[in-house]
């Protein structure tokens, strides 16, 4: 937005005047977007953060509110029959919070008396109650609430008069199963309002046109709106000092403390970005320990403490009592802070969206460029940080892309509509066909579908638990059952949350939730670190971690699964071509010794070819090779090479992966020549070779899990009980699966969860093409004296397992040290 004012046409006048009033001027893309809204079309804005999204968006419906004619108006606070207008999709609670205040204060200085609620698990009994009756004009809410009113018959008549959808951060829903459940929700939505107009709101991206399409299947020429200006973006690397010895391997990067605490100290506030909510952690406790102002000034936020807490950190920033938050993934979506002076992200972001996204957390006022500062931690991390400013530069970002025939999702939808009023089976089937997440539905998974939510599928036919859904005389499939729509109405969502152990004081609040496997381990008196502070557990019951606060200050951090970023694909091939490329960025000269090291000890990556390292240590024969393919690609390429190596020779293999390569370490030394390793790669019978490799039924059994929740086959744990614990969890979908493979094999949710597991697990559709893209590549193999620069982060990561009296860190250390003698 700008600061001059220029005479408005009339179709703009009264959001004009109030622009005006506020010193601003309606940007290009805001006006286009109203426009759009009012000629009755469908679009996607797609525009940064802190650039006046929100009124794009809003404007159109506000501008339309206000042509009503008097008669439509009423008196605020006067009750009139249901007559929800604007519904606004969130992903995050957080947002809900700052979006409702956003949309409050055009309403109020333009005078519609238009009530505004909040619809999410932590909307007030006011905004609960005015939105189960309709009376609220605008309702912000989530996916998951969204879904939740749609199990309530009332609701249908609430929403017919439904006006405007806004889809925000649509972005962070489309490559997920909450994008599908939202994609099942809008389709029910166009069916009751065929009117109504839907806006997406989204970061850039690398696939926008397929966004748009999968958010407006209805509407394929709808407009797509990225005429906002860039907002410009400077990357700043905190780069260690000339001579000075910067580790091979690690992601924690303590050894930057003081670099960052003199940065903090330079500006007023700052959100200090992790990538994990272990390293946020030890971030905090490390910072803790060397904060020289008010210890409330420093605050923690990832998404395992508790809401209090994290609204607590949220609203210190907001009001500048708190000067740093030290957070994860929980604070990249669009929370107005426009008063964070700075953006340090620690370690590679791993991703260019992710960096942008963070880096616009920054001055979040229209108008101003972002800025971010990059901590390595360790030195490869320089190549990944020159890689990304070389990438932005181009203005490359990634793509998302949206799963397909998700039918755990589309049964628990199939029961919130039984629930809420009943549907016909014809009138869904075509209705649901209408989304791009199940476009391609046939009407046999479609009957398969229906037969499980009445009866669970045949094997289960006979066990009254499973029927949940009954057709009655008039043909329409309705839930009957008080306690079927009680727990439904529990389990809704896709979120997959169980194995969580509540942590609290034993006389106080609540602090948050860890993961059971680990506080399992943990007995009576012992110390951890959680929540910005050091705890000793007092008793673990009924789920629940009840804890004091420790003496010592001396307690382990805890870990959580799946919590570690892959490096995207678009990321590690701009790495790969760095790493050859010109020295021509302040990270690239600063990492030039280890790069020099690598070319003289064996080779640098470059496009186009292939480097392959063998060489032997006391832990045996070892081969190392780098498709910069990202770790979930590498896991599956792992079994598969360690597979057709063996049916060379036979041999005892583990194998190693990161987001730059693979090792696979034999126990008996053979040194591959070219055409075996060629042999290796061949992708020819990939899918039998998966299924040799790895132990696919294990696999898809835990797969089943979250499928089997997500579609109803789970009871969910009730109010007032003790949750059930993981192993508990893990029983019961295992014992289904058992029986679901003997007496059912064909059962829908099994074949879904094999194809997950191939899919998403192992991402197939990567794997293959990263086999066809290394057969078109030149071998450069080398048999190197010692490992390399390269090899010692993937040797290090293989020896985590290992038994020792030393812990892992000192034991690379010193691994590290060493090496960098012998190489000089």
């Amino acid at each position: 937005m700008k600061a001059t004012v220029r005479p408005r046409a009339v179709f703009d006048a009264p959001l004009a005047h109030w622009f005006a009033r506020q010193g601003w001027t309606p940007a290009p893309f805001q006006r286009s977007a109203w426009r759009h809204y009012l000629a009755g079309r469908d679009g996607l804005l797609v525009t940064p953060t802190g650039s006046g999204k929100t009124l794009a968006a809003f404007g159109g419906p506000l501008l339309q509110a206000l042509r009503d004619p008097p008669a439509q108006t009423r008196k605020r606070g006067e009750h009139v029959a249901a007559r929800t207008r604007v519904l606004w999709i969130t992903p995050l609670r957080a947002l809900a919070n700052d979006t409702t205040r956003a949309l409050r204060e055009p309403i109020e200085a333009l005078g519609l008396p238009w009530t505004v609620a909040m619809r999410t698990g932590d909307a007030s009994a006011r905004d609960k109650r005015l939105s189960r009756n309709g009376q609220s004009d605008v309702l912000v809410t989530t996916p998951e609430s969204l879904a939740l009113l749609l199990s309530y018959p009332e609701t249908a008549d609430q929403l017919r008069g439904l006006r405007a959808i806004v889809v925000d951060e649509w972005h962070e829903l489309l490559d997920s199963k909450r994008g599908v459940l939202l994609q099942l929700c809008l389709a029910r939505l166009r069916m009751l309002s065929s009117t109504a107009r839907t806006w997406g709101l989204s970061a850039t991206l690398g696939n926008l046109a397929e966004a748009r399409n999968v958010l407006l299947p209805h509407a394929p020429d709808a407009p797509i709106i990225d005429a906002a200006k860039p907002r410009s973006l400077t990357l700043e690397t905190l780069l260690p000092d000339a001579g000075e010895r910067f580790p091979w391997a690690g992601h924690l990067g303590l050894s930057q403390l003081q670099r960052v605490v003199a940065r903090l100290q330079d500006v007023r506030s700052t959100l200090l970005f992790a990538n994990t909510r272990s390293q946020a952690e030890l971030w905090h406790q490390a910072l803790q320990s060397v904060w020289l102002d008010d210890p409330a000034s420093l605050a923690l936020h990832h998404g395992s403490i508790d809401p209090a807490l994290r609204q607590a950190a949220e609203q210190g920033l907001r009001d500048g009592s708190v000067r740093c938050v030290v957070a994860t993934s929980s604070l990249d979506l669009g929370v107005d802070f426009p008063a964070v002076d700075q953006v340090i992200q620690l370690g590679s972001p791993k991703g260019l969206s992710r960096l942008l996204q963070r880096a616009g957390r920054a001055r979040h006022r229209p108008g101003e460029a972002g800025h971010v500062v990059c901590v390595p931690t360790h030195a490869l991390e320089l190549v990944e940080y020159a890689a990304a400013r070389k990438a932005l530069k181009a203005g490359k970002v990634e793509a998302r892309r949206p799963p397909r025939l998700s039918l755990d999702v589309l049964a628990q939808h199939c029961v919130t509509l039984a629930l809420g009023g009943g549907f016909d089976a014809d009138a869904l089937f075509a209705e649901v066909r209408g989304t791009h997440a199940f476009a391609d539905l046939d009407s046999g998974d479609w009957q398969a579908v229906l037969e499980f939510i009445v009866q669970g599928g045949a094997a289960l036919a006979h066990y009254p638990d499973y029927h949940r859904v009954v057709r009655d005389a008039d043909g329409l499939y309705r839930v009957v059952d008080r306690k079927v729509a009680f727990r439904h109405r529990l389990s809704i969502g896709t979120i997959a949350s169980d194995g969580h152990v509540s942590v609290q004081f034993a006389k106080g609040g609540r602090l948050g939730a860890v993961e059971e496997s680990f506080i399992g381990r943990l007995r009576p008196r012992d110390r951890f670190q959680f929540a910005g502070k050091t705890l000793e557990l007092i008793q673990l019951k009924d789920m629940t971690a009840y804890v004091r606060l420790a003496k010592r200050q001396d307690g382990i951090v805890p870990r959580w699964q799946g919590s570690r970023m892959p490096l995207s694909s678009m990321l590690g091939a701009a790495v790969e071509a760095a790493l050859s490329g010109p020295r021509d960025t302040p990270e690239l000269r600063a990492v030039a010794p280890l790069l020099d090291t690598q070319a003289r000890v064996s080779a640098l990556p470059a496009p186009g070819q292939l480097l392959v390292e063998q060489l032997a240590t006391r832990e045996g024969w070892h081969l190392f090779l780098y498709p910069f393919a990202g770790r979930a690609v590498h896991e599956g390429l792992a079994a598969l090479l360690a597979l057709r190596w063996g049916r060379l020779r036979p041999n005892t293999f583990g194998f190693a992966v990161n987001d730059y390569g693979l090792a696979l370490t034999a126990q008996a030394a053979h040194v591959l020549d070219a055409d075996q390793v060629r042999g290796l790669l061949d992708d020819g019978p990939l899918l039998d070779d998966l299924h040799a490799a790895l132990n696919m039924a294990e696999l898809a059994r835990r797969q089943f899990r979250d499928i089997a929740r997500v579609a109803g086959l789970l009871p969910p744990s009730l109010p007032g009980r003790a949750p059930r614990s993981m192993r508990q969890l893990q029983a019961s979908s295992g014992l289904l699966f058992d029986v679901l493979a003997r007496f059912d094999p064909g059962h829908v949710l099994l074949a879904q969860a094999r194809r997950e597991v191939l899919e998403a697990q192992l991402d197939i559709r990567a794997l293959r093409a990263t086999l066809r893209d290394l057969a078109g590549r030149r071998l450069a193999l080398h048999a190197p004296a010692s490992l390399t620069p390269l090899g010692f982060p993937l040797w290090a990561e293989a020896m985590r397992g290992s038994l020792s009296t030393e812990d892992w860190s000192t034991r690379m250390r010193r691994a590290a040290e060493a090496l960098e003698r012998k190489h000089g």
